[in-house]
């Protein structure tokens, strides 16, 4: 309480030399506070553009349909709360009380200032988006993940409710997809559902975590715009042995410690990148870091190297300016890459 008292009243003292100090960085939180100062009011301060050090136009992009995405997106579970965290029962808590929305406004502002122009994200996440949205130009473009449903009126209000709140591209969640193809579900599904998307004008992806699924979709000729798929290595500590690995095994609680256990979402990356080396359309790889057990310095060359177009990462703000510096180190020497660029 005393430090907060302190820079409190730090700010109210030192706003006026603050703000003629450029080099001075103020959270959302200070910016709000020495607005009050200035007027006697609490009106949020005007955003001004985060302080980083990559040029503009640094990280490249790529194409999806007709939309340009940049080749790193940020992820939205660090917001949404849903953290696949082993056995660590706080994390999600954890993130959700960090990522308030004042740091989520940060947090979008800086991405967006290192070059970062879209978020892949749930439905439940749009409160702070769309608000965000709302008080930034330009806004960040949203990839946002939807149920697949066999009933086609709700699917159709479902995907028009989507757009409608201001989605760029809609894509089927990866979880749903893969308990869908477990039981059996026709692929006709995943063909209505991308109709549905395409008939409202913006591009269509279907998402999974099981290789099964873009290898059904292209058996079918299924006309979807991009995959998205997870891949990551699978040489970290927690990786579920090779001989134990089940084909949705992420997708089953199980109490035998040498099965899945919350720590492994791609259980055969070598065939999916050989897979997916012969799929001509854009994929966008999730998971790349086995939920933060491999290092993005590690995981993001992997992924571009072995046939990734784009790269979601979920990044807290002290994370971003790092990771895309390694992303645009990674995109300038992908000398080793065989298979060719979409998107």
């Amino acid at each position: 309480m005393t430090d907060r008292i302190d820079r409190r009243c730090f700010l109210a003292r030192g706003v006026v030399g603050a703000a003629a100090v450029g080099a001075v960085h103020m959270s959302v939180e200070e910016k709000t506070l020495a607005a009050a100062l200035d007027d006697g009011t609490a009106q949020p301060a005007t955003p001004s553009r985060p302080q980083t050090d990559i040029p503009p136009g640094s990280l490249p992009c790529g194409k999806i349909g007709s939309v340009s995405v940049s080749r790193l997106l940020i992820g939205g579970n660090l917001i949404g709360g849903w953290a696949h965290s082993r056995d660590l029962a706080y994390a999600s808590k954890l993130f959700t009380s960090y990522n308030t929305e004042a740091k989520v406004f940060e947090t979008l502002e800086l991405a967006q200032a290192c070059g970062i122009n879209m978020i892949q994200l749930d439905p439940a996440c749009w409160g702070a988006i769309a608000k965000y949205n709302q008080t930034h130009n330009p806004p960040i473009q949203t990839m946002v993940c939807i149920p697949l449903l066999e009933d086609r009126t709700q699917m159709a209000e479902t995907v028009k409710q989507q757009v409608d709140l201001g989605a760029t591209l809609l894509y089927s969640h990866g979880g749903v997809t893969d308990s869908y193809m477990m039981k059996g579900g026709s692929v006709d599904t995943i063909a209505q559902m991308i109709e549905l998307i395409q008939s409202q004008g913006i591009p269509a992806g279907v998402g999974g975590h099981s290789l099964n699924m873009p290898v059904e979709c292209e058996k079918a000729k299924i006309p979807n715009d991009f995959y998205v798929k997870t891949f990551h290595m699978d040489r970290y500590w927690s990786a579920t042995p090779p001989d134990h690995r089940e084909e949705y095994d992420w997708m089953r609680g199980n109490p035998d410690h040498n099965k899945n256990n919350d720590n492994m979402w791609c259980n055969n990356p070598e065939e999916t990148a050989a897979f997916m080396a012969t799929v001509e359309k854009p994929w966008v790889a999730f998971k790349v870091m086995a939920a933060g057990a491999i290092p993005p310095r590690v995981a993001f060359p992997n992924a571009y190297r072995n046939g990734a177009d784009f790269v979601i990462a979920g990044m807290f703000d002290f994370q971003v300016e790092d990771d895309v510096k390694i992303a645009i180190e990674c995109l300038q020497k992908s000398e080793n890459r065989q298979r060719r660029w979409f998107g």
